[in-house]
Formats: structure tokens, C-alpha cells, sequence
């Protein structure tokens, strides 16, 4: 089988031929157009209880991008649950966020733990973003992953529910795993 490998370029380009509908929930991983899993309601909820958290506790000092794209190089544009990016006064309108620009990268997993822990967890770590998180469902947890190596982050730290995360990148960010899982 011969497979085509897509540049970030490539893909934005197919989007705006209206290759893809507004429906279509794909991403660009490695170079392969990637279908995303159907959003169900605790997925949903998870995302929407994270998002109202960071805004109010980190208010104005970042942005919270929700369900959009970052480009981590030529060929990976993932859409990470959330991201939490430096602030830019024009809400990077002129391009998507690139690594540089992003703090914490965020993906909540139900069906999606395994595609989400050996694929996408490489891609941030090889990228460079400093800190990523796994909202875990099934094992109702957060996993922190910091210091990224040679592809891979070096520490790995799961906060149970009943216990307060922190972020190893903003000190200000300590938040109830409790209150994130609901």
C-alpha cells in the first residue's frame, strides 16, 4: 500500500476547497488525515467544566483555545481538546498557534486514551510544548506530563480525583481534579 504523506499547507489548502465539511472532525498527525472520534456528553462536559475553570482562574493572562488547531511542524496540525497559549493580542488570527506559543496542551480521553498516550504525547513532547495533559475518564484522573526530551517527556505525575493538580509550567495553576471530572 502507498500512502501520500499531506504537509500542514497541503491539508489547510483542502479545507479551504471545501474538501472537508464544517462536520468532518479530522486532524493532520505525521502527514495522514486523522478522523476524530464523536464528542459524547462526558467528554463534552469534561471539556466545557476545564474551559470555564482556566478562564476564571487564569483570567486574562492567557488564552484558552478550545477544539482548535496548533501546527507542531510541515506535518502535524493536531486539535487538541484545549491549549493554553501565551497571549496575542490579535487571538492568533494571522496564523495557528505553533509550539513556541503554547504552554499546556490538554486532551481529554475516554475512547481515545491509547491513540492520545503513544501518538499524540510524542508529537507534543518532540514539538517541545513544556507541559501536556491527559484527562484520563475511564481512570478518573489527570495525568501531567513535563520536561521534553528526545521525543518524549521525561516526568509523568497522575492526580486522582481528590487530590489538587499543579501545573509544573504556570505556577499560578492549581486546580481540584474533583472539580475538573465533576
Amino acid at each position: 500500500m502507498i500512502r501520500y504523506s499531506f504537509t500542514v499547507a497541503e491539508y489547510q489548502r483542502m479545507g479551504q476547497a471545501g474538501i472537508f465539511s464544517e462536520d468532518d472532525r479530522v486532524e493532520l498527525i505525521d502527514g495522514e488525515i486523522v478522523k476524530m472520534s464523536p464528542i459524547g456528553e462526558l467528554h463534552a462536559s469534561c471539556v466545557g467544566r476545564l474551559t470555564q475553570t482556566l478562564i476564571l482562574l487564569l483570567r486574562r493572562r492567557v488564552i484558552i483555545w478550545t477544539q482548535n488547531p496548533i501546527v507542531l511542524d510541515d506535518y502535524s496540525e493536531p486539535q487538541p481538546d484545549l491549549a493554553i497559549l501565551k497571549p496575542r493580542s490579535d487571538f492568533y488570527r494571522q496564523a495557528h498557534p505553533r509550539p513556541e506559543d503554547v504552554l499546556i496542551v490538554i486532551e481529554v480521553s475516554d475512547s481515545t486514551l491509547g491513540f492520545d498516550r503513544k501518538v499524540k504525547l510524542p508529537l507534543y513532547a518532540g514539538a517541545g510544548i513544556p507541559e501536556a495533559w491527559v484527562v484520563n475518564l475511564p481512570e478518573e484522573c489527570i495525568e501531567v506530563y513535563s520536561d521534553p526530551a528526545g521525543g518524549e517527556y521525561q516526568t509523568a505525575r497522575s492526580y486522582a480525583r481528590g487530590r489538587r493538580l499543579q501545573s509544573h509550567t504556570l505556577a499560578s495553576l492549581r486546580l481540584s481534579v474533583s472539580k475538573v471530572l465533576g
